[in-house]
């Protein structure tokens, strides 16, 4: 039996061996987030994705199934999980598509693709707006989650108090949390976060399905037009095209694993991202087709809205949410913290040191914290923003990226499932984006 020492010494033995850095470039390897820690379990690949991939946005999904209806609404789900899949297979399989090199990273993978400046310029700017992104609403839904928990909790009998203090004390948790090495140090808050995904999405159907049924309910398209049907009907799929935005850390979790010729990290990795994509089915699919089946096109756009009640239960779902974006928070933090990392030491020539990395992780947990109190309809900018990034990064990059590298057989089926995918791009919805810009501008009196 190899003990994990023994395999780690193996694995270093490995790298080295493959590696041609100078021994300060290893130096540096050993304390970036990313490269830093190689005795992952296939498991911990798992939770990592979960937590990636199901964000509370799987409570809006009942809502973008009443704006595209059975039919349409169905296929989406359906489909977009299996491209998905797709390219994220394609993502873990090219991980170490290079004999001796692995692609710790996604702007790496890029540079493999389309040349070492082209690369970084096509994908890190995508990369910084999807995950920084995410980060900003994350701290504005942490703070409405807890803000709901606290009125619910306290009925009337408290003060109200204002969104930016809840925003506060949820930031007020990453602050510690940041200080978090790497990807292996955050497993035990990333598998919590995880199982609070599957929790709170089982309270959501699960207590629509005791509710039953709402009298008068309805399944047509609510707008009187045409023209709002059709926006509408592209806000919802941006919203279900934005439900799955894992594929932007896929390759930083992968570089955990540790890898060698005989067992290289795919296998694990794979195995870790089936086991996530079921947990996925099993929270996304419940939550969106139960949910518009009970409440039609009366669902809110937070199914949790439509319930109310139980009280309790609704206040414990709210907490799970808490929870889950905690983990969230810091599975999209930590690429973040390396690209910013990776610039002072290797750039700019800093030294690295605990302090670096306290005044920096700081930095920009405040600034995230700063433009979420200052937006507050953030999610719906992210909606715009995000039809130039979460769809590209997740449904047509790496398509492109496997044809520019694996370069498959004109008209295989490699060849063909992939220029569909790219053609996939095409229904991305900078259109819905836009809408939800101007329905949450509004909802904030941001025009009056």
């Amino acid at each position: 039996m190899v003990n994990d020492s023994t395999m780690d010494t193996q694995n270093q033995q490995y790298n080295d061996k493959v590696d041609d850095k100078t021994e300060k470039e290893k130096a540096i390897d050993a304390w970036l987030p990313i490269t830093s820690s190689r005795n992952a379990k296939w498991w911990y690949s798992a939770f990592h994705n979960v937590t990636a991939m199901v964000g509370a946005g799987v409570l809006s999904l009942p809502y973008a199934m009443s704006e595209l209806g059975w039919g349409p609404g169905v296929t989406v789900l359906i489909i977009s999980w299996v491209i998905t899949l797709y390219t994220l297979w394609q993502m873990v399989e090219m991980h170490e598509i290079v004999p001796g090199k692995r692609f710790d990273r996604y702007h790496e993978l890029g540079q493999q693709a389309f040349g070492e400046k082209l690369g970084l310029y096509i994908v890190v700017p995508q990369q910084l707006i999807v995950e920084v992104s995410l980060n900003i609403v994350y701290m504005v839904t942490g703070g409405l989650s807890l803000q709901k928990f606290h009125d619910l909790v306290c009925d009337e009998n408290c003060k109200d108090i204002k969104l930016t203090y809840f925003i506060m004390i949820f930031a007020s948790v990453h602050f510690v949390l940041s200080h978090l090495p790497n990807f292996n140090s955050i497993s035990g808050i990333s598998l919590a976060a995880a199982v609070m995904s599957l929790s709170y999405s089982t309270i959501a159907w699960s207590a629509a399905i005791k509710k039953g049924v709402q009298p008068d309910v309805q399944y047509g398209y609510k707008p009187k037009s045409t023209a709002g049907t059709v926006f509408n009907f592209f806000s919802a799929l941006g919203d279900v095209a934005f439900a799955y935005a894992g594929h932007n850390v896929v390759l930083e979790i992968q570089a955990t694993i540790p890898s060698t010729p005989e067992k290289p990290s795919k296998g694990p990795m794979w195995k870790g991202v089936t086991v996530a994509y079921i947990v996925v089915a099993l929270c996304y699919f419940p939550v969106a087709l139960i949910g518009y089946w009970m409440y039609g096109n009366a669902v809110s756009d937070n199914i949790l809205i439509s319930l109310n009640k139980p009280t309790w239960l609704i206040a414990m779902a709210n907490l799970f949410v808490v929870v889950h974006i905690i983990g969230s928070y810091q599975v999209y933090a930590m690429p973040v913290f390396d690209m910013i990392e990776t610039l002072l030491v290797k750039k700019l020539k800093f030294t690295p040191s605990f302090m670096l990395r306290f005044i920096t992780r700081n930095i920009y947990v405040a600034l995230t914290m700063f433009v979420g109190i200052c937006f507050p309809f953030f999610s719906g900018l992210l909606a715009f923003f995000g039809g130039f990034a979460f769809a590209p990064t997740t449904y047509f990059l790496p398509c492109v990226m496997w044809l520019s590298i694996v370069k498959p057989t004109k008209w295989s089926l490699s060849w063909f499932t992939n220029w569909i995918c790219r053609v996939a791009l095409m229904i991305v919805s900078p259109i819905g984006g836009l809408r939800s810009i101007i329905v949450q501008a509004k909802n904030y009196e941001f025009f009056s």
